[in-house]
């Protein structure tokens, strides 16, 4: 809720009136759990780790400029969702990313198995630089959600079902001819879709070397994306925030909600983790 809501939340049930600064100082309280959170330590290795990002506004020198929120989600060992951290930057690259994977680093983490990102500027070169080892996986769900952007609605469903075939390959080769196929079918029409998973498939395939349980798990992110819907809704809602402080409040609230219905590990975790110590071995603690 914002200082807005919450003012009129006390006036309409209980008749009193509090000024918006008073709910300031009160809610900055919760910064304190924020700034414990965002140093917590972390478990030394992770699978798998998402990182997404959504656009936010934020008052700043007397104007409203829009940022970047992003997230880092982690699945453990164990197969228990977590986010690992929250950062806010106008501008991405190489070089905020390299600060982030660092910090993830500083914070315990030693090695992430495969790390799942949407084409983020910067993030495959950072992310190799401090875990030299990890796969960079360009996010599955996020390729289908840029492909089907453009294309219009009476399509839409026909392309999508078209690319699957391209994305459930046994492997690289039959992908790869998959995707030709498509090519024949919409390259004329929709150039853009078959351009965008050409010139990113190097970071699109890697998923197919794994076994069909473990894909699943990497191109089937429900919580995640139901997750990153709840704050979207939060945070359109607001409008734009009124310093980084405020938005860090009330994403990390958002966040705390979140992972208290984080109960159930992914569908098919155990023969997952059990084909990740294999395909990566010597490197998960179990």
């Amino acid at each position: 809720m914002s200082t807005r809501d919450i003012r009129g939340h006390l006036e309409e049930l209980y008749g009193v009136e509090v000024s918006p600064e008073l709910i300031s100082k009160v809610t900055d309280a919760v910064l304190q759990d924020v700034g414990a959170w965002r140093k917590r330590s972390l478990a030394e290795v992770w699978p798998i780790v998402y990182l997404d990002a959504m656009v936010i506004r934020v008052r700043e020198s007397g104007s409203v400029r829009r940022k970047s929120a992003y997230l880092a989600i982690g699945i453990g060992v164990e197969g228990q969702k977590e986010v690992l951290g929250l950062w806010l930057e106008e501008t991405e690259g190489a070089k905020f990313w390299l600060s982030v994977i660092t910090e993830l680093k500083n914070r315990g983490v030693e090695d992430i198995l495969i790390a799942c990102a949407d084409g983020l500027k910067g993030f495959p070169q950072a992310i190799e630089a401090v875990f030299p080892q990890a796969t960079v996986q360009t996010c599955i769900v996020h390729m289908i959600r840029n492909s089907t952007r453009y294309v219009s609605w009476k399509d839409r469903k026909q392309v999508a079902r078209d690319l699957k075939p391209v994305y459930t390959a046994v492997d690289r080769e039959e992908a790869e001819t998959a995707l030709t196929v498509f090519e024949e079918a919409w390259g004329r029409q929709y150039p853009m879709i078959t351009q965008s998973w050409r010139s990113n498939w190097e970071r699109v395939v890697p998923f197919l070397d794994f076994p069909p349980d473990l894909r699943r798990i990497l191109y089937t992110t429900n919580a995640i994306e139901s997750f990153n819907a709840r704050v979207r809704k939060l945070v359109n809602g607001k409008g734009h925030f009124s310093t980084d402080d405020a938005a860090f409040k009330v994403i990390y609230l958002a966040v705390v909600a979140a992972e208290k219905r984080w109960t159930r590990r992914p569908k098919g975790w155990a023969q997952a983790i059990n084909q990740l110590a294999l395909h990566f071995e010597g490197r998960l603690p179990i």
